[in-house]
Order: C-alpha cells, then sequence, then structure tokens
C-alpha cells in the first residue's frame, strides 16, 4: 500500500476524485481515505499546513496503515533558477531550514535524536518519482534538496539564507517532517513540490494565482506514481 499526504485539500482532492472502493475515517481531525487507484491500494490524507500537523497525520499513518511507503505531495517556492511555475521539485534530500541549535556548537539544522542534516528520500521511489515526471507535457523535474520549516518564505533575504546553508532547490512547510517520521519509523519516502510561486517579495501574488496549476501538476505526477508501482 502507498501513503500519500499533501497539507492542503486542493493537493489530495484530484487523487480522491479517482479512488475506487473508498472507505474513509478520520482520526485527530484528520481523514484518511483508503482505496484503490488503478487497482493499486493507497490511502490518502491531507494533514494540514506545518511540521507538526504532517508529522502527526505522518506517524498515525504508519501506525494505522503500515504503508510500505509514503509520498508527500504539494507545492512549493522555487529556490532555483532552474526551476519555473508548474515545474516539479523531486527531494533527494530534506532538511528542517528552521532548525538551529548552531549556539550550542552543531550544524544549523541538525536534527536532535537522529544527529542529522539531511534525510535522504529512498532512491528506487525518487528514480521512479523522476520518471513520471518525464510524462507530464512541458515540465521539468528537477532533483535535488527540499527545505521545510514553519515559515512562508517571501523574501529575497530569507531565501539567499536557505540557499546558502542547504543549497536547496525548493522550499515548503511538511516535507521535512514527513521525512523525519518515515526516516525514525524506516519507511521509504518520496517528496515531490511542484513550484506555486518564487519565494521572494512576489510569492503573497504569485501564491493564489498559480497554487490550481501547481497542484494539478502535483496530483497527475503522483497519479502516474501509483500506477508505476
Amino acid at each position: 500500500m502507498t501513503g500519500i499526504i499533501g497539507a492542503m485539500h486542493i493537493e489530495v482532492e484530484t487523487i480522491k476524485s479517482l479512488m475506487e472502493n473508498k472507505t474513509s475515517e478520520t482520526i485527530s481531525g484528520v481523514e484518511y481515505v483508503k482505496g484503490t487507484l488503478h487497482g493499486k491500494n493507497i490511502v490518502i490524507a491531507a494533514c494540514g499546513i506545518g511540521k507538526v500537523a504532517a508529522a502527526m497525520c505522518t506517524q498515525t499513518m504508519i501506525l494505522k496503515y503500515s504503508p510500505d511507503c509514503i509520498i508527500n505531495t504539494g507545492v512549493g517556492g522555487s529556490l532555483s533558477t532552474k526551476l519555473s511555475i508548474g515545474d516539479i521539485a523531486v527531494a533527494e534530500s530534506l532538511v528542517q531550514h528552521d532548525m538551529d541549535t548552531s549556539p550550542l556548537g552543531d550544524p544549523i539544522g541538525l536534527i536532535s535524536g537522529i544527529n542529522v542534516v539531511n534525510m535522504p528520500a529512498d532512491k528506487k521511489v525518487v528514480d521512479t518519482l523522476v520518471k513520471c515526471v518525464e510524462k507530464l507535457d512541458s515540465v521539468k523535474a528537477l532533483k535535488g534538496i527540499i527545505a521545510s520549516g514553519d515559515q512562508f518564505i517571501a523574501s529575497e533575504e530569507k531565501k539567499k539564507f536557505i540557499v546558502d546553508n542547504f543549497n536547496a532547490v525548493v522550499c515548503e512547510m511538511e516535507g521535512a517532517s514527513i521525512a523525519q517520521v518515515c526516516y525514525t519509523n524506516g519507511v521509504p519516502f518520496g517528496v515531490v513540490r511542484a513550484v506555486s510561486d518564487c519565494a521572494d517579495g512576489s510569492s503573497h501574488m504569485d501564491y493564489g494565482e498559480f497554487l490550481p496549476i501547481a497542484a494539478a501538476n502535483a496530483a497527475k505526477l503522483i497519479e502516474y506514481f501509483v500506477a508505476e508501482c
């Protein structure tokens, strides 16, 4: 079974509409929809925005449904000139850009307990996701580091901080917490983000306009991925 998590309903509703044999249950305020897509078993949920909500949803999904892998899908802000609106970043690894115990001598982004900065996504999952992006019309894929934090990035200063410290290609608000939970539980995972804005001073204007386009591209990618699995 493949687990699929998006932060917002717009990021999961298309996949839900394509599912068959659906059942659902709500746990701690999050609806988990189980069913089939292209004959494959999946469970999907909209976790809510931010790292805590994403982590809660991921741990619940693992304990309740025992997925073989978890894919986090959604939209994010581009940190790279190689990614335009609607293009897709596939995470090779993830970092938490707002995790900082550097005053204690740690590297910026070090996650206490597991003592890593970069959490690697599953290589087989990454390769399959990249292959599936190639099926999308006029959409580029870029593998790289995705950075997560409980902030909507909308300034050149903050954008530069994340790029300089982590060499990330996209920023968003959930992926690295989902990665941490999967990493801790030994569950293979992948994270994809379709670009909805440029994470700069124009982001608040771009986001609302381009969110539906980016979300649609991400949903189509997930549909292709499930069919490939």
